[in-house]
């Protein structure tokens, strides 16, 4: 698929995604009114919070199992349909426990969302181009998030709206979501005749919610030591090993426990957890921080909260373009978690007085490295699993991350509580016991305070009180984070696949041995896609018809040879030279894009296939090594005989050497890109110079070749349509020159430097550091002026005719000295 393929395929899921995170946090700003308004104190408004990210942890596995065996198009649009039938429904509550419930309802499509976002994105796209599109998916993430807050504020603050209206406003843009998936999605369907591991879906559902409740109501309720707890630990556990024991006997489990075998997705998952704790219970409280802490409107609550968004919004971005050039993302991970413990470290010291702009950074910095970790931990984890277990893999990832954000926003919801109670008796003891009967009402069972009602020395100390216990919070939550970051620095960096899982199943299907018996049911893209074919008489050369045919060899699920009692098609899969191809997979298919037959080329090429009857048809031909081939024939009553040509994929292979002494260079950088400037292959030249790619396209590339103490040099290179195409590349001597600014106390630091070539233009600038060197590399042979300041400024000329110009120093001093 081409990019612009791709967009058109995203953009209702997009939308959908947006429609679903916006529905969210528009509510994060309004919800201590929400609560006050509903007479909720503390706890419900914990569980508002929590009530949603259970049921999303819950069904995020049973979802992303779904995805493995049923249509990913129709998941998505019931996904968005849940919630946005949970959201009205919320926008009627009129108490506590009713916002609750339908926030669980939310909650169920949010899991359908956030998994299968992931999963359809990985079907479509290969693991080397994903992070350029996550990027797309966090930017979208970002905007939703940025414009929801905001919006709740300004509809809370609004009298003639209300908070009501919060989760009312998405509904308009749900109905244009739906319309724009039907339009938009189309991917194959692939129907096999499963059971749905409903009893593992129930048993862990089970265990976490029993494991929050415990954890909501221990040290409030009743004490972290005692039979309650006792009681609820246990069963959590009990009902954990059932889950175990139901997960290692169903024939379709819910998350496989053999994905654990893989060290990155164990590592991942791990990761995940925590990355969890650390993102949800680090930005829940922010709307509670602004508004009690610091009594800002919900409207400005959301503006305040831009910094951390904005980081997000860069970081998955900037990290996504990048990983896609460089194929490298392990990096990412680290830098992500250093920066997502710094910044909740830092965040654990403000208190209600704190300096915005201290905030503000610090809240930049866990925006930023949220961002890096989010998305690359199920990147990772797609990459290393095959296409039939996707779903599941995304979604486990997925899963742990939400278990995360669930226990740890209903942990540290507790332990705010229970720290806001600790400070405010601490602040009332100087203040008389007129004040002390209200110390018991500001933890979890007491309802949130209106901090405009309260006397101004009171209103301090509660102030003071919400400002201290939450960032006790993100000090917790930080600790969290480093265990998330010291997971990642051992989790082994894997390339990255560069085909899409798609793509991937239709290379499987394509090797006899591994042929499904199955059968595959055709869905909506190929009908829309062979006709035109058909017409054509043949594929567009090139990555995108190849990718077309991968498509259709995904629904046409190869079965046994030719069905009996039609018309014979017999022919022969040749190559070049009419040498045979053996084990060439040809499939016949209908116009409607329903498969009629399959074979595998015997060892002499032949093949044979029949028709159910005369017609138009379309014969597709694949086998490793060359390229896939479609033709339409014409079926009469006769037998057909129809012989395929298959041209080889073509190869590219060369030496670079040293211009003038042509010696081999070896470790120089190869970069293969195409006419679009897109990525094709990378490689270094082994101890010869040499280097050699397979499988390339024919057509027009560049070829760059980068080395050490050598000129870059690019070069236009056509690929021949068979066989291998050798160039040679000499690669020009790069000088350098370089060397240190003194002055008359020693080397001059921060003196600027510049280089001048014979014809006045400025090649280079340096700035000196503290030992006043500096240096300018891979330069041309040629006359060169070195001008310094710094002092007043001094220009020396220099010729360099190839390797290093060394101690060129220039003396800088004040006239007389």
């Amino acid at each position: 698929m081409t990019h612009q393929q791709i967009m058109k395929a995203l953009s209702g899921l997009l939308l959908g995604m947006f429609v679903a995170i916006l529905s969210s946090t528009i509510v994060s700003n309004a919800l201590p009114h929400i609560i006050g308004d509903l007479g909720g104190g503390q706890s419900a408004y914990t569980w508002v919070v929590t009530a949603s990210l259970l049921a999303m942890t819950a069904t995020t596995p049973l979802w992303g199992k779904l995805a493995d065996l049923y249509s990913k198009k129709a998941l998505v649009q019931i996904a968005l349909v849940i919630f946005v039938l949970g959201s009205m429904a919320a926008g009627l509550s009129q108490n506590p426990g009713m916002l609750i419930a339908c926030r669980v309802v939310q909650g169920i499509g949010s899991g359908g969302l956030s998994a299968l976002a992931q999963i359809v994105m990985a079907a479509m796209i290969s693991p080397r181009e994903r992070g350029r599109y996550s990027g797309y998916l966090g930017a979208n993430f970002a905007v939703a998030t940025v414009g929801g807050p905001l919006l709740g504020g300004v509809i809370t603050d609004t009298s003639w709206l209300g908070w009501r209206w919060c989760f009312y406003v998405g509904v308009p843009f749900a109905i244009i979501a739906l319309i724009v998936l039907q339009k938009t999605l189309h991917l194959p369907v692939v129907k096999r005749d499963v059971k749905v591991d409903w009893a593992g879906a129930f048993f862990i559902s089970a265990a976490v919610s029993l494991l929050l409740v415990w954890i909501t109501f221990a040290g409030d309720k009743y004490d972290w030591l005692s039979w309650q707890s006792y009681t609820m630990v246990a069963g959590a556990i009990v009902l954990g090993a059932i889950f175990v024991l139901v997960e290692s006997r169903a024939s379709e489990p819910i998350i496989p426990l053999r994905l654990f075998r893989n060290r990155t997705i164990t590592l991942s998952s791990l990761a995940s957890l925590f990355v969890g704790v650390a993102m949800f219970a680090g930005t829940v409280f922010f709307a509670q921080y602004f508004q009690l802490a610091r009594d800002k409107s919900p409207t400005m609550s959301g503006v305040l909260t831009i910094p951390m968004i904005g980081g997000l919004f860069i970081s998955s971005t900037v990290s996504g373009q990048i990983i896609t050039r460089t194929g490298k993302w392990k990096a990412w991970l680290v830098t992500g978690g250093v920066l997502v413990t710094a910044g909740l470290g830092l965040l654990g010291t403000i208190r209600y007085d704190t300096a915005y702009w201290k905030v503000a950074v610090f809240m930049a910095l866990l925006g930023l490295g949220v961002g890096m970790m989010m998305q690359n931990l199920v990147l990772c984890t797609q990459n290393q699993v095959a296409p039939t277990d996707l779903g599941s893999a995304s979604s486990t990832v997925t899963f742990f991350r939400s278990l995360g954000g669930a226990v740890g926003v209903s942990a540290l919801g507790a332990v705010m509580a229970n720290r806001i109670t600790h400070y405010v008796q601490d602040g009332l003891t100087d203040l008389g016991p007129k004040y002390a009967h209200l110390a018991s009402g500001s933890g979890s069972g007491g309802s949130i305070p209106d901090m405009d009602k309260l006397p101004a020395p009171l209103r301090t100390v509660m102030e003071s009180a919400y400002g201290h216990g939450i960032a006790d919070v993100f000090l917790i939550a930080a600790g969290m984070a480093f265990l998330a970051f010291a997971i990642t620095l051992f989790i082994k960096e894997v390339p990255l696949k560069t085909s899409g899982a798609l793509a991937q199943a239709a290379s499987s299907e394509s090797e006899p041995q591994k042929a499904p018996t199955a059968t595959a049911e055709a869905s909506t893209p190929v009908e829309e896609t062979v006709p035109s074919w058909a017409a054509a008489s043949s594929v567009p050369a090139g990555p995108e018809g190849t990718q077309k045919l991968a498509a259709v060899a995904t629904v046409a699920t190869p079965g046994e040879s030719a069905s009996s009692g039609g018309v014979p098609v017999r022919g022969f899969v040749r190559g070049a030279e009419s040498a045979p191809v053996p084990q060439a997979a040809v499939t016949l298919i209908s116009l409607g894009g329903r498969q009629l037959g399959r074979s595998v080329a015997q060892a002499d090429g032949s093949y044979a296939v029949d028709a159910p009857g005369a017609g138009s048809y379309v014969l597709i031909a694949s086998a490793d090594g060359f390229q896939p081939q479609a033709s339409t024939i014409v079926v009469n009553t006769e037998p057909v005989a129809y012989d395929i040509l298959l041209s080889g994929t073509s190869g590219l292979s060369g030496v670079v050497r040293a211009a003038g002494t042509a010696r081999p260079v070896k470790d120089a950088m190869v970069i293969v890109t195409d006419v679009r400037g897109d990525l094709l292959a990378t490689g270094t030249t082994g101890e010869q110079g040499d280097f050699s790619f397979t499988e390339m396209v024919p057509g027009s590339v560049t070829v760059a070749v980068n080395a050490a103490g050598f000129r870059p040099r690019a070069l236009p290179v056509e690929v021949g349509g068979t066989g291998v195409t050798r160039i040679e590349v000499e690669l020009d001597a790069g000088a350098q020159v370089q060397g240190v600014v003194r002055a008359p106390h020693g080397p001059l630091a921060d003196a600027r430097v510049t280089l001048v070539d014979a014809a006045g233009n400025v090649v280079g600038t340096a700035t000196t550091g503290t030992d006043g060197a500096y240096a300018f590399t891979d330069l041309d042979s040629g006359e060169y002026t070195v001008i310094a300041t710094g002092y007043p400024p001094v220009a020396t000329a220099l010729t360099v005719s190839g390797g290093v110009v060394d101690d060129h120093d220039v003396e800088l001093a004040h006239p007389g000295e």
